[in-house]
């Protein structure tokens, strides 16, 4: 009966996440990039130095800054999907899935422009200073009231996702790769895992924000400084690695050593299906943290564009470099995932690149739970009211520890297919919504032009 239930769950998952949906999403993103006229290159330095805080001002509402509010999004994004997630999109659709990825990476920074914009333009902002928002919110304050189902709807979506693929999931990969490298029971590690996202949340979006401010850099960082390894042990296969990928990305590719070969159609969807999954540009979850910055709806919609840029174009092809130059994503009797991953640093790195991916796998999970919880948060606000904010953060960290020490996969399986579904009414939003963006957005560069808007003089 278990297994007819793992198997049927299974497959809805498979349901929500096939080509209807990456159509959705890329076709949606391909649409939004020109209809607003490509600011993710026309607007790239400018969203940098938002970030670095050139365009604040003291009257802007929010509660937390635009460096923290990029890294509490980033600390949800990156996570398991840019380790485990590239492996098997290059496992099974090969090198050209990477060019893929790019081209999905590139269009979702659109994407997540527009959603944000959004949400920063319809946010709640309660007396008390604290701030709510996302697509719930959205299509609250912005749409009609037949609209109103499609929020609540979003709203018991984010809350389903934030128990199962953002929380037992994580705590469950962490749980698992600790006892793997160094063999302490998941019991254990579930405690810990417990008590340090007790001690975060407690302090609720601001002390995300610090944390997160702090940790992305550092994750990120140090799985870069591995990739520079690789690469140096591997400088001479570069232009081989760029060969293979941009060959397969438009011929498929054929069968190598322990590799099946795969069709073009192959290698397209697992591509854009992994960058979507990786930087859920689309699924309008980041909008919720981005919604809490102290900023303008243009300019937060213009720090989220980076998010899919750092998530997916740098992140993800440090692990796709790492498979590609160490002949990892053709090995033989290495598993799929982050075991590949961790195999081809160890090549290069030996124990200690096995290590490194065990921290930047346990951070990047962790940093996905911690966000992810903020999500709820939002979802039971909009549907229950704050007052049950403190009742959640307790049942979300005892979740943590079933996540850690059981195997959900039924739960987990339909906490990925509802996470999918999310993209539904927060696309709809989205297009009912487009003229508004674009008029704020044609607003903002004139000002940006006639020196209106002009960098604070500190």
């Amino acid at each position: 009966m278990l297994q007819q239930l793992e198997q049927l769950t299974g497959d809805f998952v498979g349901l929500v996440w096939g080509v209807p949906l990456v159509v959705l999403l890329v076709g949606s993103g391909i649409l939004f990039t020109v209809y607003f006229g490509f600011p993710q290159l026309r607007f790239f330095k400018h969203a940098i130095d938002i970030i670095f805080g050139k365009y604040d001002k003291a009257e802007d509402k929010g509660e937390i800054s635009h460096f923290q509010a990029l890294c509490a999004a980033l600390s949800a994004t990156v996570g398991l999907g840019n380790i485990a997630g590239v492996a098997v999109a290059i496992s099974l659709g090969g090198p050209g899935a990477v060019f893929w990825l790019w081209v999905a990476g590139f269009i979702g920074m659109c994407t997540k422009f527009t959603e944000v914009t959004l949400s920063m333009s319809y946010r709640d902002v309660m007396p008390n200073g604290t701030v709510h928002g996302g697509p719930m919110f959205v299509i609250k304050n912005a749409l009609s009231k037949k609209f109103y189902p499609l929020a609540w709807l979003y709203a018991f979506f984010v809350i389903l996702s934030s128990f199962g693929a953002g929380n037992m999931f994580q705590a469950n990969q962490m749980a698992a790769v600790i006892k793997t490298s160094a063999g302490i029971p998941e019991w254990v590690s579930g405690i810990v895992f417990c008590i340090g996202a007790f001690m975060i949340l407690i302090g609720g979006i601001k002390r995300i924000g610090k944390v997160t401010e702090k940790m992305v850099p550092a994750m990120v960082g140090l799985y870069i400084v591995g990739a520079l390894f690789i690469i140096g042990a591997h400088f001479e296969n570069i232009p081989s690695m760029f060969g293979l990928i941009f060959s397969g990305a438009f011929a498929g590719t054929a069968a190598v050593g322990g590799f099946a070969g795969a069709a073009f159609k192959d290698v397209i969807i697992m591509g854009i299906r992994r960058a979507t999954f990786s930087n859920e540009a689309g699924m309008g979850s980041a909008a919720m943290a981005h919604s809490a910055a102290k900023s303008t709806p243009i300019q937060e919609g213009l720090v989220s564009l980076l998010e899919p840029f750092i998530d997916t174009i740098v992140v993800c092809t440090i692990t796709a470099i790492a498979l590609l130059l160490t002949g990892a994503w053709q090995a033989e009797g290495v598993g799929v995932g982050s075991e590949m991953t961790a195999y081809a640093f160890e090549s290069v790195m030996g124990p200690t690149g096995r290590w490194i991916v065990t921290a930047t796998v346990t951070l990047f999970a962790f940093s996905t739970l911690i966000s992810w919880s903020y999500y709820g948060e939002q979802g039971i606000t909009f549907v229950f009211g704050e007052k049950w904010i403190p009742a959640y953060r307790y049942v979300f960290i005892a979740f943590i520890f079933i996540g850690a020490i059981a195997q959900l996969n039924i739960v987990l399986n339909l906490s990925d297919a509802v996470y999918g579904l999310l993209a539904i009414p927060n696309m709809i939003a989205c297009y009912m919504l487009l003229p508004k963006v674009k008029a704020l957005l044609d607003d903002y560069k004139k000002k940006l032009a006639s020196g209106e808007i002009a960098p604070t003089k500190k």
